[in-house]
């Protein structure tokens, strides 16, 4: 009987993280540990480091589909393959968020036998980071309104305050809300709503700051409504940023735990990839380069929303760069890709997998073209792909120019993914010069349109009065040298989940924009994207359980 992830990760025996942080060379001194197999690294490991950085392997994947493409899965058995191998390795990865982990998704934390550990509490309260960063954003949301309610010195225009509160749950009922109804005392009644934790600004601010100082000052600069006057009122104005830090003052410390070879795991921030910029923190990034020869770590969703924000927003902002890229793939998401339902994907059919194929050459291009660095591509392999499958693969992305490797680390661990981490490590000794999708410089409509042109492969944009309106105003606002954050279905190369494999001839609809001042970014709305989704019909919460000695199950 195969055991579930769950089960894989339970069996194993852990090394003390205190023996694993050594594997670094991070001293007993800078860890806070939380428990025997969980700690917080103090920002003195990185901030005295002189020496010099290592590899940056970014792995990212085609568009997602309910099959699945296993990347984290790939991340953890690379990075446990690359220190099989001999090399000095860490993994920088995203928190999950208790949203997916009972929504649809279910635990996210790699799968069979490669997995980071213990599962369950990184996929459940872990160090309590999320829960600090959706206190300090409900604090400001609470300062805002008790402003209001005790005189508005800052004149805000109840109506027009874009700062939302946040849970970190799936709940559609709170997307929409009115607040302060009742009596005068409970506040200026007016529309209020919820977004989901990591959708939040203070999710993406913390994630792409280096230091307490750039956090602090990144916190300032949140826009946090308009006057009446229909001018920006800031978080700084509130006088809100120093309680807000004190709040996220071990939340911004990144998190150290280990797969199941003990391979060392960086594991901090969580930000949505198809709503925010989707990458782990801008410190755990650094502290890994800082400690380890070769540091994997992966964008969210497909190259097209992860890997674009991760080259566009936080190599910007972090003046970092991948030396090689990892695209991920499945026969089974492929022949979605091609029209196949999910109930039929263990039957072969080449013809559907070659009409699958464009989605994942697509991403190819994406990034050797577009990006301008080297790319492999690994098939996550099923027991039920069949060798005539793994040839059309093979046999289309070696025409692209590019190399492609088997991977096996679901079912072997380190040792499935070793070919993939020897032509990873030959990647990272080319030479390679990393370009941007679009100059800051670029007006904001035009940065969205080579976006959409040179990544999605559109015709281009279609503009709501409402979004040419605001981009005016932002560029007017001084925030028009800001990147793009674009909030668009993973699903698809297009802003229609439903138009999978390689859509041609179509427009992005740009419904709104909102900036992300204290981040650094212009959030770009398309089609009918949420910034807090909704539970499914079985959520994979009613599957989750504990029994009495507190042993977890279902996760996963």
């Amino acid at each position: 009987m195969v055991k579930s992830d769950i089960e894989i990760a339970q069996s194993t025996d852990m090394f003390p993280i205190g023996d694993i942080a050594q594997k670094l060379g991070i001293e007993e001194h800078a860890l806070e540990h939380y428990g025997k197999y969980k700690a917080k690294v103090d920002y003195s490991a990185l901030h005295n480091h002189t020496g010099k950085n290592g590899k940056l392997i970014l792995v990212t994947a085609i568009n997602p589909t309910p099959a699945g493409e296993g990347k984290t899965t790939t991340s953890v058995g690379l990075g446990d393959a690359l220190q099989k191998i001999g090399k000095k390795t860490a993994i920088a990865l995203r928190e999950p968020s208790l949203g997916p982990v009972f929504g649809i998704k279910g635990g996210a934390a790699g799968g069979g036998y490669a997995q980071v550990i213990p599962m369950e509490d990184i996929n459940l309260h872990f160090t309590g980071d999320i829960h600090a960063i959706g206190a300090a954003n409900n604090l400001v949301a609470a300062m805002i309104d008790n402003h209001i309610y005790q005189g508005n010195e800052l004149n805000i225009d109840p109506r027009r305050v874009t700062w939302r509160r946040a849970m970190d749950m799936n709940d559609r009922q709170l997307r929409s809300i009115v607040s302060g109804i009742g009596a005068r005392t409970n506040g200026m009644p007016r529309e209020d709503g919820f977004d989901i934790t990591v959708a939040s600004e203070i999710m993406a601010v913390l994630c792409l700051s280096s230091s307490m100082a750039e956090m602090k000052d990144k916190l300032r600069n949140c826009l946090i409504g308009y006057t009446f006057d229909n001018e920006p009122v800031k978080l700084g104005e509130l006088q809100a940023e120093g309680a807000v830090s004190a709040l996220l003052k071990d939340a911004l410390k990144p998190n150290l735990v280990q797969t199941l070879e003990h391979t060392p795991v960086f594991i901090h921030g969580g930000p949505f990839a198809n709503i925010a910029h989707g990458c782990n923190s801008m410190l755990a990034t650094k502290m890994a380069l800082a400690h380890a020869d070769y540091v994997v770590t992966e964008a969210g969703f497909g190259a097209d929303l992860g890997a674009e924000k991760f080259i566009d927003i936080k190599c910007r902002m972090g003046n970092i760069k991948p030396d090689a890229v990892v695209i991920v793939a499945t026969i089974r998401a492929l022949k979605m890709h091609g029209g196949v339902k999910k109930t039929d994907l263990d039957q072969e059919n080449t013809q559907a997998l070659k009409k699958g194929m464009p989605n994942l050459i697509k991403h190819i291009e994406n990034i050797q073209e577009t990006f301008s660095l080297p790319a492999v591509v690994a098939i996550n392999a099923f027991p039920g792909d069949t060798q005539n499958e793994l040839d059309v693969v093979r046999k289309a992305i070696e025409e692209t120019g590019s190399k492609v490797v088997q991977s096996d680390v679901w079912a072997k661990g380190g040792e499935g993914g070793v070919e993939l981490a020897e032509e990873v490590v030959r990647m990272t000794g080319e030479e390679s010069d990393l370009s941007y999708a679009y100059e800051l410089s670029d007006p904001i409509e035009e940065k969205v349109e080579k976006i959409v042109q040179s990544v999605y492969g559109g015709k281009g944009t279609e503009w709501s009065k409402k979004a040419k309106t605001m981009a005016k105003r932002l560029e007017k606002l001084g925030y028009g040298d800001l990147p793009i954050c674009m909030a668009k279905t993973q699903y698809s190369l297009s802003d229609t989940a439903t138009a999978l494999g390689r859509p041609t001839d179509f427009n992005v609809n740009i419904r709104d924009l909102t900036v992300s001042a204290g981040a650094g970014f212009i959030v770009v709305l398309t089609g009918n994207i949420m910034r807090m989704p909704g539970l499914p019909k079985v959520p994979s919460a009613v599957h989750v359980d504990v029994d009495d000695n507190g042993k977890i199950s279902g996760l996963f």
